[in-house]
């Protein structure tokens, strides 16, 4: 057979549906509202051929710029070269979820302030930056109990 370079060559596993997750698309998918703004991951699902992106936007991460009643409008940022071009891309709703990606960031804005005010109730200043995670605290390892032991192979025997 030619060689092919069709729309969807090569998505063979890309575009697959997971484990268990076959079968027409959920009606939960179609009663999730997205607003502009809104950053979502790109994803296609195989059960809906219309509204698919092209291979190259699967698995990016844009933004909503425009919502229609069945479809949603994305803004990918693209590397062609030595700069970034801003790609519109139309997808529908079937291959777009909320992306978790600002999620940690939220969470920690919340919790930062709870401490904040708590601190200031307390009048005391409290350090609410992230700490990386320090080496492990040196420690001796007494040979009293725990005295080496030499190890020997076992010499193979037959039962023949």
């Amino acid at each position: 057979m030619p060689h092919s370079f069709g729309y969807r060559a090569r998505t063979r596993h890309m575009f697959k549906r997971g484990f268990k997750e076959h079968g027409p698309v959920k009606l939960s998918t179609f009663l999730i509202n997205y607003h502009v703004g809104d950053i979502v991951d790109i994803k296609a699902n195989a059960a809906q051929q219309k509204g698919m992106p092209h291979k190259y936007y699967h698995g990016r991460t844009g933004i909503v710029y425009n919502v229609t009643p069945s479809a949603v409008g994305v803004i990918v940022y693209k590397v062609v070269g030595n700069r970034y071009i801003e790609k519109r891309v139309n997808l529908r709703v079937e291959h777009v979820r909320h992306s978790k990606c600002r999620q940690e960031f939220l969470d920690r804005v919340k919790s930062n302030h709870d401490a904040h005010v708590i601190a200031k109730e307390k009048g005391e200043r409290i350090n609410l930056r992230r700490i990386p995670t320090l080496p492990r605290e040196a420690r001796t390892v007494s040979t009293g109990q725990n005295a080496p032991q030499t190890i020997v192979p076992v010499p193979y025997e037959t039962t023949i």
